[in-house]
């Protein structure tokens, strides 16, 4: 039973990640997503002036790119998401699970 509440926890935890084409780290952020079977919603800012300041406006005023974001609250980039992975906190935002 406790397992199947967890899965449901995980479900609930919603995690967007802001990108750009050709952005190493962006390619690093989704790499460490999915290998640890976290779904992500990805929006591509892309040549898309309108994306990347409603992403910005959202992240406190940054505007590089990759921007996560675990249930609407801003973690960072790659290097913060890295850092959250490696000190369990990232497995405590989604549930327990990462």
């Amino acid at each position: 039973m406790v397992a199947r509440d967890t899965r449901m926890r995980i479900a609930m935890a919603e995690v967007v990640v802001y990108t750009a084409m050709f952005c190493p780290y962006c390619t690093g952020a989704r790499k460490l997503l999915r290998s640890r079977g976290i779904a992500f919603e990805e929006v591509d800012v892309t040549m898309n002036s309108g994306r990347r300041a409603s992403m910005a406006r959202m992240a406190g005023g940054r505007h590089t790119v990759p921007q996560i974001f675990i249930d609407g609250e801003a973690v960072g980039g790659y290097y913060e998401l890295v850092q959250l992975e490696r000190s369990g906190e990232l497995a405590a935002r989604l549930g327990g699970r990462a």
